[in-house]
C-alpha cells in the first residue's frame, strides 16, 4: 500500500462566525473554527464503476504522480506501475475504488474483499493469525491496496471522523460490510507506517517492529 506526501500544500482553513451586532464581550462564545480538510469544503466521495475507471485512468495516474512524493524523474516510472497493479486490482472480484473530488480529483483509495483462498494471498503468506484467516472465510476482511491523498490530510487532524484518508478507508469497510482491513507496507518506509497508525491503523496484537515477522513487509490492521 502507499500513502503518498507531497511537498507542503496550501493550508484551507475554515471561517467562524461573522461578527454580530452585539459587542464582544456580551457574546456568547460560538464553536471554536475547525482547521484544515473538512467535508464542509467540498469534498465528494463517490465509487467509480470499472469502466470509468478506465475513462479516467490519466487522472488517476496523475494524481498518484502528483502525490508520490517523488521527484518528476521518477513520476513516469511511478507513475507506469501505479497503474498496472491498478489495472491487476481492479480484476479481481468486489474491487471498489472511491475518489475524492471537488471541481478537481484530490484524493482516491482502493481496495477489495477477500476469502479464504485465492491469489490475494501473494504478499500475506505467513503473517496472518488464525482470527483474520477465519474473517477471509468469512468474506469480512478486505486488503486497502491504496490510499492517495495531498500531505495536509496526512498532516493535519488526523483523528478527525472527516480527515480524508479516514473517509475513504471508512467507506470502502462500510461498502463491503467488511470487520477488518489489512494492509502490506515496506518495512523501510516509516513515513507511510507513521501515516496508517495516525488515521487508526495498528500492528497486529503482539507484533512490534523487533517482533514482527523478517520479510520486506509489515502487516497492518484497520478495525471498523
Amino acid at each position: 500500500m502507499t500513502v503518498n506526501v507531497p511537498a507542503a500544500p496550501t493550508t484551507t482553513e475554515l471561517l467562524g462566525r461573522p461578527v454580530g451586532s452585539h459587542p464582544p464581550a456580551t457574546r456568547k462564545p460560538g464553536p471554536r473554527p475547525e482547521r484544515g480538510s473538512s467535508p464542509r469544503e467540498g469534498q465528494r466521495v463517490r465509487a467509480l464503476t470499472r469502466r470509468q475507471i478506465e475513462d479516467h485512468l490519466q487522472e488517476l495516474g496523475d494524481l498518484y504522480a502528483e502525490t508520490s512524493g517523488g521527484g518528476p524523474w521518477a513520476w513516469n516510472q511511478a507513475r507506469s506501475a501505479f497503474l498496472r497493479r491498478l489495472a491487476t486490482d481492479a480484476r479481481r472480484p468486489g474491487f471498489e475504488l472511491l475518489i475524492a473530488e471537488t471541481t478537481v480529483l484530490t484524493g482516491c483509495a482502493h481496495g477489495f474483499p477477500v476469502r479464504g483462498d485465492g491469489p490475494w494471498w501473494e504478499g500475506f503468506d505467513g503473517y496472518l493469525p488464525g482470527r483474520l484467516l477465519r474473517l477471509a472465510a468469512s468474506g469480512r476482511l478486505f486488503v486497502i491496496s491504496g490510499i492517495h491523498v495531498p500531505s495536509r490530510v496526512r498532516r493535519q487532524n488526523q483523528d478527525r471522523a472527516w480527515n480524508l484518508a479516514r473517509r475513504l478507508q471508512k467507506r470502502l469497510l462500510t461498502d463491503h460490510g467488511a470487520a477488518v482491513a489489512v494492509t502490506l507496507v515496506k518495512r523501510s518506509d516509516h513515513r507511510t507506517v507513521e501515516a496508517l497508525r495516525s488515521w487508526g491503523w495498528r500492528y497486529m496484537e503482539g507484533d512490534t517492529p523487533r517482533t514482527a515477522p523478517l520479510g520486506p513487509f509489515r502487516v497492518l490492521v484497520l478495525d471498523t
